[in-house]
């Protein structure tokens, strides 16, 4: 499964490796890095994903031909407002698809990682290992902001990949991965770290600290394994740069101390548990640089660290004094030289914990202490809501209702218990038709929309929508206490 991520940036369906930790012979200088030791342990690891997504009937907005006749070929329906220029809803039948990518075996008892972009959507997943054994997979949680999710299969004593620190690898260090590049399976190509730390904007309000790499990374690789020479997980392979989808010269991976906290959250909360520093701002070289491109001279007394551009007065940056014009030198006792690195040391971070700020203001050094919060502004563990917090029985409204009442879409409240929707007044036999200015058709679209609203910085609901009636009506339905 792959598709263009900013420019020449191409997600690649990945694989996924497995490495045993031993003691390799040590390279000796002057000879070549004998890869055969990771390669063997970790090609029992690796699996590869199909994705299936069925067929399904959609509704969207098309635009009116305003010069009058016009075929109908999908059948359209509501009020086609015929030479107006206006839109109309129309009815499509979207194609079935599949695709492929690869999964690494984190325990032995079916747990795999894989990128988000892999699973996203699927309907079906099927695990096939390396010995050809196949498994329906079941998702377990995923993220979006890291591209990362984590999948089960129901199987017992499945080979694992130790999982190193990515912290410890080194430019010009070599590893290997391992994928299914056009559906090629258990492929290994290898090459060197060459950068660390890489933010490629690929993803909008992504989490981005990449190891670089130039080891061939493919369509098909995405979710696969980056392994050192010491057979350990150091990386999720997710995504490459071509200016034609092909391999020419560097790929991307996750490094695994952010895979980690990422899949212990989802085991142990279903969702990540993230806080938010509350600022946006760039690498202090580039912020120089594009002031120098308008003919002003900049002196910050560091070319390195994060210059920050606002501040939210409610965040955590905001709590430890951060300012417009100052610059992030440190986090938690860690250098940082560019957006990247604080990106990933935030992220490493959960709602209560403490970490200390290193900042320059007029060149000079602050350094605070503070209690980070989340984007709820708590330092509560903030859990995922499920459709079921509602409290209600739903289903797509029928032709009839839609004749009726003049609409195309929508989801009837068969029954209100105990819940959310109780609590906010809704009753029974009221038609669902927007959450949060989104179009809900279907049960699996309120329910995407509930686990969002969950963990945002707001928790509620704002619900529109019409009862039997034909009165319209607005709630705002809270997810939290």
């Amino acid at each position: 499964m792959c598709g263009a991520c900013a420019i020449a940036l191409t997600l690649s369906t990945a694989t996924a490796i497995r490495v045993y930790a031993a003691q390799p012979q040590a390279n000796i200088a002057g000879q070549p890095v004998d890869l055969t030791y990771a390669a063997e342990k970790a090609i029992p690891a690796v699996v590869h994903i199909k994705y299936v997504q069925n067929s399904k009937t959609q509704t969207i907005d098309v635009q009116d031909d305003p010069f009058g006749d016009f075929f109908d070929p999908f059948g359209f329906f509501g009020s086609p407002n015929q030479g107006q220029g206006g839109t109309r809803k129309q009815r499509v039948q979207t194609p079935k698809k599949e695709a492929t990518g690869s999964g690494v075996i984190i325990s032995s008892d079916g747990y795999i990682v894989t990128n988000n972009h892999v699973v996203e959507g699927a309907d079906e997943l099927t695990v096939t290992l390396n010995d050809n054994r196949e498994f329906s997979a079941r998702i377990i949680g995923t993220d979006k902001q890291t591209d990362l999710a984590l999948i089960k299969v129901n199987a017992k004593n499945l080979p694992t990949l130790p999982i190193g620190n990515s912290d410890d690898l080194k430019v010009g260090e070599w590893v290997i991965a391992v994928g299914n590049p056009y559906n090629l399976n258990s492929t290994v190509t290898a090459g060197i770290v060459s950068a660390k730390a890489r933010g490629l904007g690929a993803t909008p309000n992504g989490i981005e600290s990449f190891i670089q790499t130039d080891a061939a990374i493919n369509p098909g690789n995405s979710g696969g394994a980056l392994v050192n020479t010491r057979g350990e997980l150091v990386g999720i392979n997710a995504m490459l740069y071509s200016q034609t989808g092909s391999y020419s010269g560097y790929g991307f991976a996750i490094p695994t101390n952010i895979m980690t906290k990422v899949v212990d959250d989802i085991k142990k909360y279903g969702s990540v548990q993230r806080v938010m520093l509350g600022v946006s701002g760039q690498d202090v070289l580039n912020y120089i640089n594009n002031q120098k491109e308008q003919g002003k001279d900049v002196d910050l007394g560091t070319n390195e660290g994060v210059y920050i551009a606002t501040v939210d007065p409610d965040g955590n940056g905001a709590e430890a004094g951060l300012a417009k014009g100052d610059v992030i030198t440190e986090f938690d006792g860690k250098k940082i030289e560019k957006m990247s690195e604080l990106q990933a040391a935030v992220n490493s971070k959960r709602p209560g914990d403490k970490a200390s700020i290193t900042y320059l203001r007029n060149k000079k050094k602050v350094t605070k202490t503070i209690t980070l919060k989340n984007a709820q502004g708590t330092t509560k563990i903030i859990e995922q809501a499920d459709i079921d917090v509602l409290g209600g029985q739903f289903r797509p409204i029928t032709e009839a209702q839609k004749k009726q009442l003049n609409i195309t879409y929508g989801l009837e409240i068969l029954k209100v218990s105990n819940g959310a929707l109780k609590d906010a007044g809704i009753n029974r036999g009221f038609i669902i038709q927007k959450v949060n200015d989104e179009n809900v058709n279907s049960i699996d679209e309120l329910q995407k929309l509930v686990k969002s609203a969950s963990t945002s910085k707001e928790p509620v609901l704002y619900i529109s929508g019409i009862y039997p009636t034909g009165k319209k009506a607005y709630f705002a339905v809270p997810l939290s206490e």
